[in-house]
C-alpha cells in the first residue's frame, strides 16, 4: 500500500530521477551519496521491484515510474496545501515539469507562460522533446502536462485538444534553382534538413507527395527550431518549417507545394490533480493556443 511506503524514501527517488544521477540527488537534498543508494534500495526492497536503472542518467523502471507519478503528486498537492494554509516559505516558487515540443516552444508556448496571473509563484521546468514522444515523459512521471500529438490521455491524465500546427514544404530560392529543376518531386533525391532522427515530417510530406518512404538525400540535422529554419534559410537543404515562423521571417523562403501543408495536432495532457497552479497554466495554454494555432 502507498500508506506503508516511507516518504523520504519515495522523495529521494523523485530527486535522483529529477537531477539525473545518485550524487547529484545527493547534492539537491544534502545528505550523502550514501545515504541516497540507502533509500532507494530500501525502497525497492520493500516493493519487491527494481526502480531505477543505474545509468548515467539514471533510467526509470515501469515500477519506477509508478512511484515517481505518485512522488510528484504528493509534492504537489503539499505545496498547494502549504500555500492555501499560509504556510509556505514566502517567495518560495512550486516547481511544474513541463513536456512540450521544440516548435511550439519557440513559436506560441512561451507567451502562454507569461500570461498567468500575478503572484503565481510558478518554477517552470521545460522538458523538450518531439510532439509523438512527449506523452512517454507523462507517462514515465518525469513531467506532470505535455504538449502532444497523443490524443489518447495517458493512465491517470486528462486530455485537451489545442488545435493543429501547419507545416510548410520550404527551401531557398538558390536551392529550388540548383536541385529542383524537375519540380517538388525532385525532392527525393535532394538535400533535406531534420530536426533530428525522431522527426518524420519530411518523410510523412514525400509519402504524400510520391509515395516514397524517405528520401535518398542527404539528411542534416539540427536540432533547434531557429537554427533548423536558418539552415534551410542557407540552402543546407530544403525542410518543414512552421508556417507561425515563416510568417516572422523576412527572407522569400519558397512553399514548395502551397496545396499540400503537414498539419500536426497538438493536445494538452495533464495529470488529473487538484491544483490551482496547474489548472492556471492550463488554462493559459489553452488560451493562446487558441490565438495561435489552426482549428
Amino acid at each position: 500500500m502507498m500508506s506503508d511506503l516511507p516518504l523520504d524514501q519515495v522523495r529521494t527517488l523523485l530527486a535522483v530521477v529529477d537531477e539525473g544521477s545518485f550524487d547529484a540527488a545527493a547534492a539537491a537534498l544534502h545528505v550523502t551519496p550514501s545515504a541516497v543508494s540507502q533509500r532507494v534500495k530500501a525502497l525497492e526492497q520493500r516493493t519487491g521491484r527494481v526502480l531505477v536503472q543505474r545509468s548515467k542518467p539514471v533510467r526509470l523502471t515501469e515500477s519506477g515510474a509508478v512511484l515517481v507519478r505518485f512522488a510528484r503528486q504528493l509534492t504537489r498537492l503539499e505545496a498547494d496545501t502549504r500555500a492555501e494554509l499560509g504556510l509556505a516559505e514566502p517567495g518560495a516558487p512550486t516547481t511544474l515539469p513541463i513536456a512540450v515540443n521544440a516548435d511550439s516552444l519557440a513559436t506560441w508556448f512561451l507567451p502562454a507562460l507569461a500570461d498567468l496571473p500575478d503572484g503565481l509563484r510558478v518554477c517552470f521546468d521545460l522538458r523538450s522533446d518531439d510532439q509523438d514522444h512527449t506523452a512517454a515523459l507523462l507517462r514515465e512521471g518525469l513531467v506532470m502536462a505535455a504538449v502532444t500529438s497523443a490524443p489518447h490521455p495517458v493512465q491517470g491524465c486528462t486530455a485537451t485538444r489545442l488545435g493543429r500546427m501547419r507545416y510548410r514544404a520550404v527551401a531557398s530560392p538558390e536551392f529550388v534553382d540548383r536541385w529542383l529543376g524537375d519540380g517538388p518531386r525532385a525532392l527525393v533525391d535532394a538535400p533535406a534538413v531534420l530536426f533530428d532522427r525522431k522527426d518524420d515530417l519530411q518523410d510523412r510530406f514525400l509519402r504524400g507527395l510520391t509515395r516514397r518512404h524517405r528520401s535518398g538525400g542527404t539528411r542534416h540535422y539540427v536540432p533547434a527550431s531557429e537554427s533548423f529554419a536558418e539552415a534551410v534559410a542557407a540552402g543546407l537543404g530544403w525542410g518543414m518549417v512552421p508556417e507561425a515562423q515563416l510568417a516572422r521571417r523576412g527572407d522569400p523562403l519558397v512553399d514548395l507545394a502551397p496545396d499540400r501543408p503537414v498539419d500536426v495536432p497538438l493536445y494538452w495532457q495533464q495529470w488529473k490533480l487538484d491544483s490551482p497552479a496547474l489548472a492556471a497554466v492550463a488554462a493559459a495554454v489553452t488560451r493562446a493556443a487558441a490565438r495561435a494555432l489552426a482549428r
